[in-house]
């Protein structure tokens, strides 16, 4: 497993250990579960990505990571406004690392093209 995938995954586990320490009420359960899957979905679309036959396919997967992480920073972003119980600083660091994964897919997309 190379240092972007252990990161995508970690960020993925992060996220689900983060959203077990809320107490979310009714509004919130919805916008958790986009955050799970959009947290999960850039590490495995990364794992697809790297094993694509083709360039076309490869910046495809690209691009969805580079989707999904902005979309788990915006839960992100919305949870941890929304929710008073809320570890502030470890939100901070989910949504740093959420941008920085925006940064290298963003990089990553311009150099394939």
């Amino acid at each position: 497993m190379n240092e972007l995938e252990e990161r995508t995954q970690q960020f993925a586990i992060d996220v689900r250990i983060f959203l077990r320490s809320l107490n979310p009420d009714l509004f919130v359960k919805d916008d958790i579960t986009q955050l799970i899957r959009s947290s999960g979905s850039v590490g495995a679309n990364y794992i697809e990505a790297n094993e694509c036959l083709s360039k076309k396919d490869f910046l495809y997967r690209i691009k969805i990571c580079l989707k999904e992480a902005k979309e788990s920073r915006y839960w992100l972003k919305i949870i941890s406004s929304t929710n008073k119980s809320i570890a502030h600083e470890e939100a901070n660091k989910l949504i740093n690392e959420s941008t920085q994964f925006v940064r290298i897919f963003s990089s990553i997309v311009l150099k394939v093209k």
